[in-house]
């Protein structure tokens, strides 16, 4: 019986775990390309090996919107209830986004792209808040300014590669 119990939990693990990567490689094939300008931190984790936190330029932008609903203020920032929502950007001839303003359902120009973001103990988080790469690699994205994301239809973003100030992609 615990032979029949290890081999069902066995393959519904691989079906799971195959299914969500047919989705992240459809996500990478039919999705458009955003670079997302990053504020880095703290680049090492001695418990989960090598990786750059990050922060997102937009994130200033979309908490300075989100601020002027809440009186909250506590160490020179406003406090943010944990939400999720929506911003719209544009994209400049390099897929660069810049902020516009916060989604509130209306129709998007032909020129905005929309892009979901989280909140998150007063954080604006967009995909993730990390990028993962080989011990010992941290000199190669010392020069980081750029995310590149692919953005799908509902704005859900994937982060695939950093870039340096003129979009050179950087590690290997």
């Amino acid at each position: 019986m615990n032979k029949i119990i290890a081999v069902i939990t066995l393959v519904l693990s691989l079906v799971l775990i195959n299914f969500s990567i047919i989705e992240k490689e459809k996500h990478l094939s039919n999705t458009d390309i955003v670079y997302l300008k990053l504020a880095p931190v703290d680049p090492r984790s001695l418990m989960q090996g090598d990786y750059m936190a990050l922060r997102f330029g937009l994130s200033e932008e979309i908490h300075k919107e989100l601020s002027k609903e809440t009186s909250n203020k506590r160490k020179g920032r406003y406090d943010l209830k944990n939400s999720d929502g929506h911003v719209v950007v544009v994209l400049d001839d390099k897929n660069v986004a810049s902020y516009v303003r916060l989604h509130e359902n209306e129709t998007l120009l032909d020129n905005e792209v929309l892009l979901f973001y989280r909140v998150r103990n007063n954080e604006i988080k967009f995909a993730t808040n990390a990028f993962f790469f080989q011990e010992g690699k941290a000199k190669e994205y010392d020069s980081a300014k750029y995310g590149k994301f692919h953005v799908d239809e509902n704005g859900k973003l994937l982060l695939t590669t950093m870039h340096d100030q003129h979009l050179k992609p950087l590690g290997n």
